[in-house]
């Protein structure tokens, strides 16, 4: 059964934006045009919010990638790139994207959930049932969670038409 996306829905978006980069990254190298994404789930419906969880490095330049997206009206939340002893290093934001998501729920009428990352499978099944709302994924496909997908209300395959959603090259993917 198709979603229904009308005007009048309340939309929040919450975007998991390591995971939407190395996946633009790994299958076209190219970088990801988050604002080409943000406008076409949102489908003129009324954003209430919309976030990114993102990660400061050891150097510390992205800067100027956190100002595009809250020029765009993306709100940005960081988090410091943790480094173990051993060299280990761990970028996650899953936690966080998903209590903002659930404390979310109740004022929205969807839920946009810009990952392919399987972790939001549970995130996704608690919001249908127990947040009373409708959840859509965008992400690449191709890199994306089948049971994400099917767990998803609906799913916008970026694969698809992915030189909309990348910046600096226009590639076309097809099955």
């Amino acid at each position: 059964m198709p979603v229904i996306k009308h005007k009048e829905q309340r939309v929040a978006v919450f975007i998991d934006t390591q995971n939407l980069y190395h996946s633009a990254k790994n299958l076209y190298k190219k970088k990801v045009n988050f604002g080409s994404i943000l406008k076409e789930c949102v489908a003129g419906r009324k954003l209430v919010r919309a976030i990114a969880y993102v990660i400061t490095s050891e150097a510390g330049d992205e800067q100027g990638f956190f100002d595009a997206l809250q020029k765009l009206g993306i709100e940005t939340k960081t988090k410091d790139l943790q480094i173990f002893s051993g060299g280990a290093k761990k970028a996650d934001w899953d936690i966080g994207l998903a209590i903002d998501a659930i404390k979310a729920a109740g004022k929205v009428d969807a839920i946009i959930i810009m990952s392919g990352d399987g972790d939001f499978v549970p995130l996704v099944e608690y919001l249908k049932t127990t947040g009373g709302c409708q959840v859509e994924i965008a992400s690449f496909g191709r890199s994306s969670s089948s049971k994400l997908i099917e767990t998803a209300d609906d799913f916008m395959d970026l694969d698809f038409e992915s030189g909309k959603y990348l910046i600096g090259g226009y590639k076309i993917w097809r099955n």
